[in-house]
């Protein structure tokens, strides 16, 4: 994926030179991934017996996908790009994925679509991380 995403990147007519295009495309990647599983797990979560204990877990998810979902697309837009807004969406990304992690990391044991979406949630931070780093 981050292939496709790259090679979007070096074509755009006027790309933004205030970004690692590596790290970008890295990171566009991880929040559209995370975007995706964070659904996927509350999906899962509403399907298991326990659903009562899991609603925190529920809301956490599509409170971390519709941020990670908004955080991607806004990191694709390559015209007249803004690094105050840039920070501040990677900042709630990287927050909210950490919140998520911490969320799902609590119910890991018990279930495995909780572990693999804390996992998700841990690359799509530290790709925010990574990138936050990076702005000129």
């Amino acid at each position: 994926m981050t292939h496709h995403i790259s090679a979007m990147i070096d074509s755009h007519p006027k790309p933004t030179a205030m970004v690692d295009k590596e790290k970008l495309s890295e990171c566009i990647a991880a929040c559209f991934e995370c975007a995706q599983i964070c659904g996927a797990c509350a999906d899962a979560c509403l399907g298991e017996d326990m659903v009562t204990e899991l609603a925190t877990c529920i809301r956490t998810d599509l409170d971390c996908a519709d941020i990670c979902a908004a955080t991607g697309a806004i990191l694709s837009r390559q015209t007249g790009t803004n690094t105050d807004i840039l920070r501040a969406v990677l900042e709630a990304c990287r927050t909210a994925c950490g919140v998520c992690a911490r969320e799902c990391e609590q119910h890991a044991h018990m279930h495995e679509h909780c572990r693999i979406c804390a996992e998700a949630c841990r690359r799509c931070e530290d790709a925010c991380a990574a990138l936050l780093a990076t702005l000129t």
